[in-house]
């Protein structure tokens, strides 16, 4: 009883057996238009939207690369130039 109260309004069964005039009985083509154009400008959006992540992407890719071979560049560099494999000198100069 209380699931009639609350949704009677909604119920075909409380408005007599009529169907709620939400729902269109026939076709309606000027509907199917606007379907058509959502549906394309959905596409568009979508485009846009891979074409501007495939961009970032890519730019993401460059400055990865660009960061590892900067670091292969720094492994390869020693940090400080060894000294003590130099011959030390057997006199001094004047």
């Amino acid at each position: 009883m209380a699931a009639s109260a609350e949704g009677g309004a909604r119920d075909p069964e409380s408005n007599g057996g009529e169907k709620p005039s939400e729902e269109p009985e026939e076709f309606d083509p000027s509907r199917m238009i606007g379907i058509i154009k959502r549906k394309a400008f959905i596409k568009e959006i979508t485009a846009a939207y891979h074409a501007e992540c495939l961009a970032c992407c890519k730019e993401l890719l460059q400055f990865q690369r660009k960061w590892e071979e900067e670091q292969h560049a720094e492994a390869k560099m020693p940090e400080e130039p060894n000294t003590s494999s130099a011959k030390p000198l057997k006199r001094r100069k004047r």
